[in-house]
């Protein structure tokens, strides 16, 4: 599966990277049939530690799921935006499973 990773009003670091990439294609363990995902990294800039945003989206064939997430690190923003997309697509597997 390809990963886009993309940095808004900053400039990502390798780490950053090879770690959203290790997490989003661990997707593939709950549905095989993800054609992309395009992982958005923003800073906002407020007083607010929980400035980092984290908004992904994943496209399988018919539908698309995108998580945003609010977060004080990137690394904490993925670790939900996956869990919370791992969520979305047991669901739909099992929605497919029923209709088979």
């Amino acid at each position: 599966m390809k990963v886009n990773v993309h940095a808004v009003n900053f400039n990502i670091d390798k780490k950053l990277i090879s770690f959203t990439d290790e997490k989003v294609n661990k997707l593939e363990r709950y549905y095989d049939k993800i054609v992309s995902a395009d992982v958005f990294m923003k800073v906002e800039q407020t007083s607010e530690k929980e400035n980092k945003i984290v908004e992904a989206k994943i496209l399988v064939p018919g539908d698309e799921f995108v998580v945003k997430k609010t977060c004080k690190s990137f690394e904490e923003g993925i670790d939900l935006s996956v869990e919370a997309l791992e969520r979305l697509l047991v669901k739909r597997k099992e929605k497919q499973r029923a209709h088979a």
